[in-house]
């Protein structure tokens, strides 16, 4: 084995140089590609959690928002003063609000499956499957006047008032009470009857 000369002063000078501009050049090209694609890989990393974290935000305000809009909704539906059904094409009792739970005078929870005729004189039954077929097949406003017979007795004069669903398969209404307004109107029309049969003071038989 030949032995290793000594390097010259030279030699040395050369290789300290050559090891500085290797140096330099490399510094100046930037890390290499397996660190830079790691910083990269680093970045959208963290881009994509701050993303996720904005989507988050959203989707709860969001949320925030769309229960505090349902509470007003519920509110306004279950404390109206005008009693609300909506009735499937069975003519089965889907939902009610408290209003109208009050004016059969059933709790609400007992009344989700029930028929609304059982709720109608028999007279009035026939009147109001002809209101949920009309309703439920056309796209405009239907009513109709029926006596309803709420749980506990007794009688009350109420209009319907429904338009179907965007589907078409729920009839939404409104029951409207009037049952004081029409003993108002019999109660004039009777007495209108009992003038119109006083004959006049001039025609009275002596």
């Amino acid at each position: 084995m030949t032995p290793t000369r000594p390097r010259t002063a030279d030699q040395v000078r050369d290789l300290r140089k050559r090891a500085e501009e290797r140096l330099r050049s490399r510094e100046a090209a930037g890390p290499d590609r397996t660190e830079a694609d790691a910083l990269r890989l680093q970045h959208e990393l963290q881009v994509h959690q701050i993303e996720l974290e904005l989507q988050n935000a959203e989707l709860e305000r969001s949320r925030d928002e769309l229960e505090a809009a349902l509470e007003r909704y519920t509110d306004l539906y279950d404390f109206a003063p005008v009693s609300y059904f909506t009735i499937d094409r069975a003519g089965d009792i889907f939902s009610a609000n408290l209003t109208g739970a009050d004016l059969l005078n059933v709790p609400r929870a007992r009344l989700i499956g029930r028929r609304f005729e059982t709720f109608l004189s028999p007279e009035s039954r026939l009147a109001f499957v002809s209101f949920l077929s009309k309703t439920l097949a056309g796209d405009h406003r239907e009513s109709c006047e029926v006596t309803l017979r709420p749980a506990g007795g007794g009688t009350r004069t109420v209009r319907l008032e429904g338009t179907a669903s965007p589907a078409g398969n729920e009839c939404r209404t409104a029951v409207l009470d009037v049952t004081e307004q029409r003993t108002a109107e019999a109660a004039v029309r009777k007495m209108n009857d009992g003038l119109q049969a006083v004959p006049p003071d001039d025609v009275r038989p002596a």
